[in-house]
Parts: structure tokens; sequence; C-alpha cells
């Protein structure tokens, strides 16, 4: 398949594009967590916890946007799941759809599939006997067909076999009963490595916003003199300032240092005692700039302790980074990592997860 620049995030997500019309991409250090990959018209990838997805990606510009998505969790009892995704303007959604696999009815017999619909995205679950049928069948099959009245889709299953032979690798599936690809009479499948589990912290106090945007100011002041040119600071970027209380000593501020068409850059920094000067910028695993302390889209929950962001690689969503760190007490944590490198319609919610655990 023909890939589109505009419509795919680079490679690496080396470089940040800030500017109207422009992308802003954080530049993720992936140390823990590597990219998915991607197999011609296919991607794969797995988390912290040997989870892994694999999705079929959607034909530049399809309407309605098709795609399949398989999910299976590491060891060796846990099945695969499979899921139709259709995502469209519908007038009246169909309750059900018919599948071809080249020509061929699927499931043998061709009878309609049900499927639900939330707002604009249709879903059709495979139920486990037609999860091994599909697989099977895509070894030589290369595309699947969806109709129903006035609609109609394709899904192809080019890079499908590879995807899913690279995810029994991974989970080490290969040569055993419990792969989705390279069977073979081995029985024994390593469990799921532990799920991380973080303890977050609420900020301990509210900061006025009067006092907030004072010691957001003074830090604009500070950073200035160190480095004239590291955050921009027109009145829009000053307004979304913000600065709370994290313990006694302690605050933490965000500074909006650059703004795209659909993105804004936070710089996040610790203060000790309200002391500007003491300055330092907080470090995240993942995040951008030299200092790593900058997330794309983000936001403070001082309730919960949590930041969250979303950095979108096109004013539509459908591509880009989404995740999360959380207050310790000492340090900000991750807790989540998805990414989507291709921009081709596919929703957030199926996204390929690189890191998670549990926040308590």
């Amino acid at each position: 398949m023909r890939r589109n620049a505009g419509n795919r995030i680079p490679d690496g997500w080396q470089k940040t594009l800030l500017g109207a019309g422009l992308a802003v991409v954080p530049a993720l250090a992936f140390a823990a967590e590597p990219e998915p990959k991607t197999f011609r018209d296919w991607m794969a990838g797995c988390d912290n916890l040997k989870s892994c997805a694999a999705l079929s990606l959607p034909a530049e510009a399809a309407d309605p946007v098709a795609y399949l998505r398989l999910e299976r969790a590491a060891g060796p009892d846990m099945p695969a799941e499979l899921t139709l995704r259709l995502r469209g303007d519908w007038k009246t959604p169909p309750r059900s759809v018919q599948l071809r696999l080249d020509g061929a009815p699927f499931p043998a017999g061709g009878k309609a599939m049900p499927a639900e619909t939330d707002g604009d995205l249709l879903s059709l679950t495979f139920k486990p006997a037609e999860v091994t049928a599909l697989i099977e069948a895509a070894r030589k099959a290369t595309k699947l067909a969806i109709t129903a009245p006035q609609v109609s889709a394709e899904v192809s299953l080019s890079g499908s076999v590879a995807a899913l032979l690279w995810i029994d690798e991974q989970q080490g599936r290969l040569n055993t009963t419990s792969a989705l690809i390279r069977k073979g009479s081995g029985t024994s499948v390593p469990a799921a490595p532990a799920l991380p589990v973080v303890i977050a912290k609420p900020a301990s106090a509210a900061l006025s916003e009067k006092d907030g945007k004072a010691l957001a100011a003074a830090l604009r002041k500070e950073l200035k003199q160190r480095d004239p040119d590291g955050c921009e600071d027109d009145e829009t970027l000053l307004s979304i300032d913000e600065a709370w209380t994290l313990d006694g000593t302690r605050s933490l501020v965000s500074l909006a240092c650059s703004r795209g068409a659909y993105n804004v850059s936070h710089a996040f920094w610790m203060i000790e005692r309200g002391d500007a000067k003491t300055a330092k910028p907080v470090v995240f695993p993942q995040g951008d700039g030299d200092a790593k302390n900058t997330l794309v889209n983000a936001e403070f929950d001082p309730k919960s302790g949590r930041i969250n962001f979303f950095a979108k690689g096109r004013g539509i969503g459908d591509c880009g980074a989404s995740g999360g760190y959380a207050w310790t007490g000492s340090a900000f944590v991750q807790t989540d990592l998805s990414l989507m490198g291709e921009c081709r319609g596919i929703g957030s919610e199926d996204w390929i997860t690189l890191y998670r655990s549990e926040i308590k």
C-alpha cells in the first residue's frame, strides 16, 4: 500500500512539528516500550505485560473506515479476541453485516453477522470458532468484504499472518498448541509479567488562580534568563499556565510553551518553597524536549495526582500518542501509554497499548 507522508506519524517520533496545520508530535524515547511494528497493511504491538494487539490499517480516505482488531493477553490459557470496526456517517446504522473472504461467504453459509452501534462506530465481535476460522483463512485470502444496506467496505488481510506470527513470538507461543499461526505440540507458554502498581498521591492543597498565575509568571521570568527561546510567551499561552501545591514545600507549574492548530505543548516544572530560582524540570520517561519535561495537550488533576496527555497527529485525533503519569510523593511515574502512528480513522480506544499499570 502506498504511504502518504501527510497521513503517517514519522518513524521514531523524533521530531516535534509546530505551526498552523502541522501536528505536534512528541519525541518519545522508547527505552522500555518499542514502537508498534508494521507488516504491510497490518500493525502489531505489545505492552509491558506481553498483552499484544494487531490492527488492519484502513485505506487512506476510506469511507466508511473498516478495520479488524485482534487482542490477546499473555499466558497459556488466554484466548484471542477479534473485533471488526466500522466507522461512518450513518443515517440508520446497520444492525447486521454480511462478510465475504475473497468472494466466499464467511462464516460458511453466509449468515448475516449481528453488530452493535455506539454513535458512528459499529462493532462486530467474533465468536471463538469464527476467530479460528478467519485466522486460518487469512493464510490464503487477501481481503474481507463487508456489506449491508447502503454500506460497502473492505479490510486488507495482507500482512495479517506476519503480524500474528510476530505476536506468537513475543508471547512465547511458537510451536505450541496455543499459537495463532505456527502451531506445534508444545504446551509450555510463559505467564504474563506482573502488573506494575503505582500509588498515586493527590496534591496537598489548592493554589488560588491569582497565586498560581503569579508563580507561573515568576517561573517564566526565571526561565527567560536561563534560555530566552525556551518557551513562547504570547498572551494566549500565558492564559493557559497553571500551578498547584504538591506538598508542604513543592509546587508543580505547567507552562504552555507552544501551540499548533490542535495541540498545545506544556512544560512541567517543580519549584521549592515558592522560589522560581529553584525550578527544576519534571522528568517524564516519554517526555519531549531536552529536559524531557514537556507533554502535549496535558492536564494535571490535583485530586488524583495524575497527569494525562493526548498528542494528536492530526485534528480529528485518529493518530498520535496518549498516556499518563502519577505523582507518588517523590516523582511522576508512568501509568499508561498508547500509540497510533498511522492516521487512518482509528479511534484512540483501539490504539496499540505499550504500557499499563494499576493505579491506587
